[in-house]
């Protein structure tokens, strides 16, 4: 039976233009496709076209017989500087033919394969480069990869050296080539008459057809001035015939077709490049199996021809990078023009396909069909690439080079470029990203690639940087290899004197394992040690052995930090006794809400060193977050256990920081990890009396994109009351400005004046408790000895009760206290952690406006426990609540780990959603996004939601809302009011109201649910107990008792793929 096939409306003349972003239509037809299904429609220019996001219909389409690639869209607008070129030619067109049939030789194995020293050489201008830029220099990693592809094609195909890694700036062609791409795609959006009034965009337009044109026309001159009998590309385009025909390509179609390859010879293969590096950065696991590939097929020889069938993992690799991330992502066909049929129909008859009507392939939402790769589809996984789990896709799954006779002629170059680009460069390097935080964003042409990735290159351990290019042509010889001992050397660098080395490497997503790094540094430097501060991944193959080393290192659920997940794969694919002579210490951060994974990656780290052979200097110390005192848990380590073991002089006290004050100017600087989002709205969604729950709207920096689920980073502001009890405890005026002395051990600014506002208000927390430490130096600062005695004690017996119990920070006691008014304002500084982000589960979906995101939070503002008369507010969410429309504010998406995304086969796995208070963020995510999806047409599995709240009447949040969404069948509701139980069939928890309606809820759950928890440590400990209430009663049913153990066994299992919680303190 025949189904309308479903999309957005239009508007009258614009049709669904509004619908599709042009900077990032991928993205667009990518969200179109998750709200509307595997087929829609839209019409674009005046003409309806098709878009096909399902393995099931790719198949069909795919069938030559019925369907040929047809040019429309931005193709067409291509066609404007190279016409019927190979990739842009219409069916049919005569010069198509006769070109494939006459150049298709020239990508057999064998001239390929003899292309293979003149790309190592280009290849090898890469690795020497990066090897001189050293491990400190920043490396665009897609600027780079452009100038290997051009100009490997340019020379293997064309014999000229346009000699990109010799010139500061791109070769013109390449700027030409982008801005024509995109101002092609651009043209394809607009009604003609609008480009007729685009003069300035069309004058450069041609001029840049004009550049490419040159460049191709200079080419084919300089080889028919020097001919050559070289059998490459360009001489086969010049002299080669038709097979079929006899016929010679014309002066036209070899320019055409010249700058076509130029193109297409280098664009889409320098941003797969690009992709993979980002991708094996992402994953340690694959990327240490790519590095142990090439170690055990290449070793430390040079790469030859005969390497690179033998490389299957790095095959893999790039395979599944193409699978994520088509470089080319999408292409068109329709019915056959030489077809009789005016329609004909897919999808088993449901879908009518119009004679001449375009079908859009969208090959990112193709490669990731659940039913073909599964529900973890959207993850790089190579293995499902290798040989024989790659033979047993269904046709047609996997399409990154086109179809049939229409697809990539170039495949064979590309992929031997590729390869040995990949094993040359982790043959003689480890990489780590610039920025560990870095979550891809697509700069879309008509091809992808990554946005604003950059990375660093580290020279491996065994391989002398002296020698470096010589062995890439020659086998190294003993005498010049490096050893151990001589990189360790240069690993760390000291800055002389008789202060001796410390590394300190440190783990961190939030900031605090940084800040405990740097506050090590600052005391080593005062018992004689010149430290090292650098990041875990750093450390990779290159841990000294003549220094002692300290690790400080935290979990995320049980998973390293972003800046130390590569050392940890690293480590713990370590054999043997690889760290003899090394001597360390760990100390871990964790929080004991996460029980099962508490403290795993710190301890995992003390094991690996321990079993690698080095020596440990002191017992690991384990600081709780949870607990609230991880800078005492740290310094009482240190002084108990680390300094223990050091020695050095223990009456020196941790070193300040070095400030210059300077009141006749100012200078800010921003954080570059968040960018800027304008506030939309802010609302308050509870009754007055009511501690306040907010919700705020933002529009996302161009380019920031999420996913329902995932959380948005805040990059908070100091309260201005607090900033002005600082200036006004140390006799500041507002615009004082500082300067930090260069080479202080600080994440504050260095070597620049800077507003003290701007340093008080941005970078540091003020209300972190006071430490032990902190409170010595403020005594040691009092000219009162009885109120020094009195401080004393706060870092004594005291110190729990009154400073932990009541958060009094370093700043409370200096104004409890101005007789320590001596204390110098960098001393201050130093006592306090930077400034950390916080995260909001996201409460959108980008559904309903991919440029928009929501956060839904509560208030934080109490009286405070350290003084009646003051009032304790939390940073962010007080911070959120003073922003008004217009306002921007610094933001980063950051995904959510594990299972906490609603299930790829939306049509077939219901799902239960427990919270309480504001843990209704992300499920109201989720339920907009069910809401845009059932408007779009598609039929979803059930979907049960639990709240509990206080009161119906007074902080029920979306409750218009979530009753349309009833009305409508996206969700069904079920309250718990604590405060009025009688409404909620008597249940005061939302365990209570899970509990009540276990019956149902079990039968859900027996049909495949998945079942999601939001809320506090408390609710999350709550829904626990009670879904293994309800397993056992059911089982009890069944007259199958089980035992705690195996309750709590089937427990663990369900987390690891049917339950995902997301529980905050």
């Amino acid at each position: 039976m025949t189904e309308t096939i479903p999309g957005p409306p239009g508007l009258p003349i614009l049709g669904n233009a509004m619908d599709v972003d042009p900077a990032n239509a991928i993205m667009s037809l990518g969200l179109l496709t998750d709200t509307y299904g595997p087929i829609f429609k839209l019409t674009l220019a005046g003409r309806e076209k098709l878009y096909i996001g399902s393995v099931e219909l790719m198949n069909e389409i795919c069938d030559e017989k019925r369907f040929a690639k047809i040019v429309h869209g931005p193709l067409e607008q291509v066609r404007t500087g190279v016409a019927d070129g190979l990739f842009t030619a219409r069916p049919g067109e005569e010069a198509w033919a006769i070109a494939h049939r006459t150049l298709m030789p020239a990508f057999g194995p064998l001239p390929i394969q003899s292309m293979f020293d003149e790309m190592h050489g280009i290849a090898c201008q890469l690795v020497v480069k990066w090897a001189r830029f050293g491990p400190n220099e920043k490396i665009n990693v897609t600027d780079d990869f452009t100038r290997l592809t051009l100009d490997s094609i340019a020379l293997c195909a064309m014999g000229t050296r346009f000699n990109s890694f010799y010139h500061d700036e791109m070769h013109p062609f390449v700027a030409a080539m982008v801005d024509f791409l995109v101002e092609s795609g651009q043209r394809a959006g607009r009604l003609p008459l609008a480009n007729y009034f685009r003069r300035t965009a069309q004058q450069k337009y041609d001029a840049d057809i004009a550049l490419m044109k040159k460049v191709a026309t200079d080419l084919i001159a300089e080889r028919r001035a020097n001919p050559t009998d070289k059998k490459d590309l360009l001489n086969a385009m010049l002299h080669g015939r038709d097979p079929k025909t006899g016929q010679a390509l014309t002066e036209d179609s070899i320019k055409n077709n010249m700058i076509t390859f130029l193109i297409a010879g280098h664009e889409t293969t320098s941003g797969l490049l690009s992709f993979l590096f980002y991708n094996l950065l992402k994953s340690p696991a694959s990327y240490q199996a790519v590095q142990r590939e090439v170690d055990d097929v290449i070793g430390n020889n040079p790469i030859t021809i005969e390497h690179m069938s033998k490389l299957p993992y790095i095959d893999a690799c790039l395979r599944e990078t193409l699978r994520l991330t088509p470089t080319a992502p999408a292409f068109s066909v329709s019915i056959r023009p030489d077809s009789t049929e005016e329609s004909t129909f897919i999808g088993g008859g449901r879908y009518e396909v119009k004679k001449g009507q375009p079908m859009t392939v969208l090959l990112p939402k193709i490669h990731r069909d659940p039913l073909v790769y599964g529900p973890d589809a959207d993850e790089f996984k190579p293995e499902r690439m290798l040989p024989e789990a790659f033979s047993k896709l269904p046709p047609n799954s996997w399409k990154p080079f086109g179809n049939g006779s229409r697809a990539c002629i170039g495949r064979p170059f590309a992929w031997q470029e590729a390869i040995l680009a990949v094993a040359m460069l982790f043959q003689n390097f480890d990489f780590r990203m610039e920025d560990p935080s870095y979550q891809l964003e697509i700069k879309t042409t008509l091809t992808l690639k990554p946005k604003d990735f950059y990375m660093r290159a580290n020279v491996r351990a065994h391989i002398d940087p002296d020698y470096l290019e010589k062995t890439l042509y020659v086998a190294p010889s003993k005498d010049s290899k490096a050893t151990n001992k001589h990189l360790n050397d240069k690993a760390v660098t000291t800055t002389g004197g008789t202060k001796k080395p410390m590394s300190i490497f440190y783990g961190s997503n939030a900031g605090t394992c940084e800040a405990l790094a740097q506050s090590l540094a600052r005391t080593a430097s005062s018992r004689g040690y010149e430290p090292h501060v650098n990041v875990l991944d750093s450390a990779v193959n290159k841990v000294p052995s003549d220094q002692p080393v300290i690790l400080i290192c935290s979990s995320y659920e049980g998973q390293p930090p972003d800046n130390a997940a590569h050392f940890v794969e690293w480590l713990q694919n370590l054999k043997g006794s690889k760290m003899l002579g090394v001597k360390y210490a760990v100390f871990g951060c964790g929080n004991r809400d996460w029980a099962s994974t508490f403290h795993k990656v710190p301890l995992l780290l003390q094991s690996g060193f321990e079993e690698s052979g080095a020596e440990k200097i002191a017992d690991i110390g384990l600081g709780d977050v949870a607990g609230g005192d991880i800078f005492g848990d740290f310094d009482k380590w240190q002084d108990e256990n680390l300094w223990k073991a050091l020695g050095g002089n223990a009456d020196e006290q941790e070193a300040g920081i070095d400030v210059e004050v300077d009141t006749s100017s100012r200078r800010s600087r921003l954080r570059q990890d968040v960018k800027e989002a304008i506030v939309l709205s802010n609302e308050l969604l509870t009754t007055e009396g009511e501690p306040e729950k907010r919700h705020i709207a933002l529009k996302l920096p161009t380019g920031m994109e999420y996913k329902v689920g995932d959380y948005l980073a805040v990059l908070p502001l100091n309260d201005t009351k607090n900033v002005r009890r600082v200036l006004k405890w140390a006799s500041l005026p507002h615009d004082a400005t500082l300067t930090i002395k260069s080479g202080s051990n600080t994440t504050l600014p260095t070597g620049h004046p800077i507003s003290a506002v701007d340093v008080l208000g941005a970078y540091v927390e003020l209300g972190q408790p006071a430490t032990r430490k902190n409170i010595i130096k403020i005594a040691s600062s009092c000219t009162d000895e009885k109120k020094r005695a009195e401080i004393m004690k706060l870092a004594g017996d005291d110190f729990e009760r009154e400073v932990m119990l009541k958060r009094r920070s370093p700043l409370d006691l200096l104004e409890e206290y101005p007789s320590a008014a001596g204390l110098p304002l960098g001393d201050f500084l130093a006592m306090l952690p930077p400034m950390r982000i916080r995260q909001y589960s996201i409460s959108s979906s980008p559904l309903a406006d991919p440029t928009t995101a929501t956060i839904t939070w509560s208030v934080l503002d109490t009286p405070s426990k350290a003084a009646s008369s003051k009032r304790f507010l939390g940073v962010a969410s007080n911070y959120l609540s003073s922003l008004e429309e217009g306002d921007r504010m610094h933001v980063a998406v950051k995904p959510s780990h594990g299972h906490f995304h609603p299930p790829k086969d939306i049509e077939n796995t219901p799902v239960i959603m427990i919270c309480a208070g504001t843990g209704l963020a992300p499920f109201r995510g989720f339920a907009q996004e069910r809401a845009m999806q059932i408007k779009g047409g598609r039929k979803l599995a059930a979907a049960y939601l639990f709240i509990g709240c206080q009161h119906p009447q007074k902080d029920v949040l979306f409750s218009n809302e979530l009753r349309q969404w009833e009305k409508d069948g996206v969700v069904e509701v079920f309250y718990a009011f604590s405060k009025a139980k009688e409404q909620s069939k008597g249940c005061r928890y939302v365990q209570d109201r899970v509990w009540e309606e276990r019956e149902r809820m079990r039968e859900v759950f027996d049909q495949g649910a998945k079942l999601y928890v939001c809320g506090s440590n408390t609710v999350g400990e709550g829904i626990g107990v009670m879904i293994k209430k309800i397993y056992e009663e059911a089982t009890e049913a069944r007259g199958k008792s089980k035992t705690d153990e195996e309750i709590e066994s089937w427990f663990q299992d369900i987390k690891s793929n049917r339950y995902a919680s997301d529980v905050f303190a």
